[in-house]
């Protein structure tokens, strides 16, 4: 076919009472990407991206790197490895090649499907839907076999039926490299899932798994566990549920989470939206390698949402990471919302997993270290979060190490197998000895 590359796209955002306004135009040419302010939207709602883009109508180029030649506002709205894999078979089937797209294609291509507030306009003709009531087990068995073929670098032109990968890619504009499916159901008809949102919806993001995974079919299980742990210990993490995998999947389980950035207001009104940004995108940093410390987290996290407590939870989150071996802590798994009168909040929780690094390193550093920061950094970390006396921290940090050390029993009632349970206990111990010079003596 005739391929034409995206030249403009307008952007809006849906609010919190399901209306859209708009928020601006995004252009490239040969020089790149562009972007302008509607200066209606700036009077009103404030600036979506305050660390990068300035609240003026001018405008204002992208960076080259690290967001593909697009301003880190809108790559978070582009999909991760899972979303860019279902696009790329879709590019495929109609004779484009992927490098051929742009990633402004790709934004047209998730129209108004992406998580948080923002939708591209024009949407992609590329991209065909259905008002899809699916078979949820159906769903993640072919999301399964298409990832494993993925991994396995076999039938590349081969995969699911027109059908299925409608489907997958209907449910698929999410983040992240494992298959999931975004999913929509009536609180009153929970086990009804569909791929297209109906007035009075709740969101979920349903997380399959893999025997190629690092915790292979127990992936949902265990973080389903850390989730657990965390909520304990305070820190905030995403409403989520288990359901029953099918047999074939070989999964006892698969992890689903409410979508936060989601606003249901009941029977026969239009969901709301908070506008989500990642830390990658709002500091400019590349996930994918370590570009990202927690000192300028939680110095970024203060001045955002402007409040010292949120310094004090960005610190603790930290450090349940640093204790619990969560060490794919990149900057896309950092995040705030916004909501429509341009206050910040921490979002939730998540991605928060047993994870441990080949070298024991985390992608987010402690004061410039990795791993095993030294005593005197997290205290200098302690004070930019805001608390007064390191003592406070440190009391932070045992009511932590006191959750983690329920692990075994969470496990346990949460149905890991007892080989992973200890396998993860082991590297838990091994962190506690190895940062034993944070608790009090």
């Amino acid at each position: 076919m005739n391929f034409k590359p995206v030249r403009q796209l307008a952007v809006s955002r849906t609010l919190a009472d399901g209306q859209s306004v708009p928020v601006g135009t995004l252009a490239q040419n040969r020089q790149g990407a562009f972007f302008q302010y509607n200066a209606e939207y700036l009077s009103v709602h404030g600036n979506l991206s305050p660390f990068t883009l300035n609240a003026s109508v001018e405008l204002q180029p992208a960076p080259r790197q690290p967001h593909q030649g697009l301003h880190g506002l809108f790559a978070d709205s582009l999909p991760d490895g899972w979303g860019f894999l279902l696009q790329d078979r879709v590019f495929r089937r109609r004779g484009i090649l992927p490098n051929q797209v742009t990633p402004m294609d790709r934004l047209a291509f998730v129209g108004q499907r992406g998580i948080g507030a923002l939708s591209f306009a024009p949407e992609s003709d590329l991209r065909s839907e259905e008002d899809t009531h699916i078979d949820m087990a159906r769903l993640g068995l072919e999301a399964q076999a298409l990832f494993d073929q993925q991994i396995s670098d076999q039938a590349a032109e081969g995969g699911p039926s027109n059908e299925i990968l409608t489907a997958l890619i209907t449910a698929g504009s999410s983040g992240g490299a494992r298959p999931k499916a975004q999913l929509y159901c009536n609180a009153h008809q929970p086990d009804q899932y569909r791929t297209r949102p109906m007035d009075g919806d709740e969101a979920w993001l349903v997380k399959f798994t893999s025997s190629n995974l690092p915790l292979g079919h127990e992936e949902g299980l265990c973080e389903a566990v850390y989730l657990s742990l965390a909520e304990q210990a305070g820190l905030q993490p995403p409403e989520r549920k288990l359901l029953e995998a099918p047999s074939q999947s070989g999964a006892e389980a698969w992890l689903s989470l409410k979508r936060f950035d989601w606003i249901n207001q009941g029977n026969a009104v239009p969901a709301g939206r908070m506008h989500m940004h990642s830390a990658c995108g709002l500091l400019d940093a590349d996930f994918r390698m370590p570009s990202l410390d927690y000192v300028d987290l939680i110095k970024a996290s203060r001045q955002l949402c402007r409040s010292p407590a949120v310094g004090q939870l960005q610190f603790r989150r930290a450090v349940f990471n640093l204790l619990a071996a969560n060490q794919d802590d990149h900057s896309k798994n950092w995040a705030f919302l916004q909501n429509d009168a341009g206050l910040w909040q921490p979002a939730p929780f998540y991605d928060v997993t047993f994870s441990p690094h080949p070298f024991n390193e985390h992608a987010t550093a402690f004061g410039g270290y990795g791993n095993k920061p030294p005593l005197k950094v997290m205290q200098k970390m302690a004070a930019t979060a805001g608390f007064g006396q390191w003592r406070q921290a440190q009391q932070c940090i045992q009511e932590i190490q006191d959750v983690l050390n329920g692990f075994m029993h969470a496990a346990h009632s949460t149905g890991v197998s007892e080989t992973t349970a200890k396998a993860i206990q082991k590297t838990l111990d091994q962190r506690y000895l190895e940062n034993k010079h944070l608790f009090v003596k």
